[in-house]
Parts: C-alpha cells; structure tokens; sequence
C-alpha cells in the first residue's frame, strides 16, 4: 500500500537572533503555499517563534563545546510537515537540555514561551534524536476548523 505524500518543509538557520524572523516568514509563505486557514497560519507563526526564540537563546552551545559532529553547532533547524489532520511544527538545536517551563512573573519580558506554547498547540513535546546530539521540541496544530491548539 502506497503512503500519501506528506508536505514538508526543512530550514536550517543560523543561531542568531534574525533566525526567528526568517523562520517566521518562512512558516507564513510556506503555510499560505499549503492553502492553510489564516487562523492556523497565525497559531503555527506564533509557535514558530516561540520555539525558535528559545533555540537560540538557550539551545546553540560555543563551537568548541558542541556533544556531536552531527549536530552542527550554531545552527537551528526548522522541519514544517503538514498531515491529514495537523501542521506539526519541529525545532531542533546541539544541546540535550530539556525545554524547562518557568515561572514569569508579571514584570518579565520574557519566560513564557512554553506557557504559550501549551495554550496555543494542541499538543507538544521534545525527543532525542538518534546520531544527533541535541534535542528536537515539537508542537501540532489542528488544521480542523475550531481545532485545539487555534489561537483565538
């Protein structure tokens, strides 16, 4: 039995700031090329940016301390794969850390990209790849009309 094709799209970027905008963009061209509602169009954008946001800033280790050759140190990658039912969005960086979720509190500028990105995703999580020395975090979101994980 012959699988259907599943949409892809792969990214690997520098590990600078400008990353999450261009991962932004990319996500928004490539979700509009999928005829994507706007509304999952605008979820994945902002999930986007959360998972990127916190690759570079916590996930690219020095050159020099990389675990892995696989793992090119300095970059990120982005993997966009659309299936019959959801956008599934995959973020990966060199460092096995896990995504830890941290109190904010109300004056802070930044530590709550996991808190949005549980209310907007309609689930997510993070692995270990095989032969790759960092970790992949992942989020879905519904393509379904009033499906969880739309930003409202």
């Amino acid at each position: 039995m012959k699988q259907a094709h599943q949409p892809t799209s792969d990214l690997t970027l520098a590990a600078t700031p400008n990353a999450v905008s261009w991962a932004r963009r990319h996500t928004v061209d490539v979700l509009h090329r999928w005829q994507l509602r706007s509304e999952v169009v605008e979820t994945a954008r902002l999930l986007v940016s959360e998972l990127t946001t916190n690759a570079v800033r916590h996930g690219c280790p020095a050159p020099e301390v990389a675990p892995s050759v696989s793992c090119m140190a300095g970059t990120i990658s982005l993997m966009l794969r659309l299936t019959g039912s959801c956008v599934l969005i995959l973020v990966s960086d060199c460092t096995p850390r896990p995504p830890l979720r941290r109190l904010a509190d109300n004056n802070a500028i930044c530590g709550r990209g996991l808190l949005l990105t549980e209310a907007m995703a309609s689930r997510w999580g993070y692995y270990h790849p095989p032969r790759h020395g960092g970790k992949v975090v992942w989020a879905e979101v519904s393509t379904q009309p009033g499906g969880l994980g739309e930003y409202q």
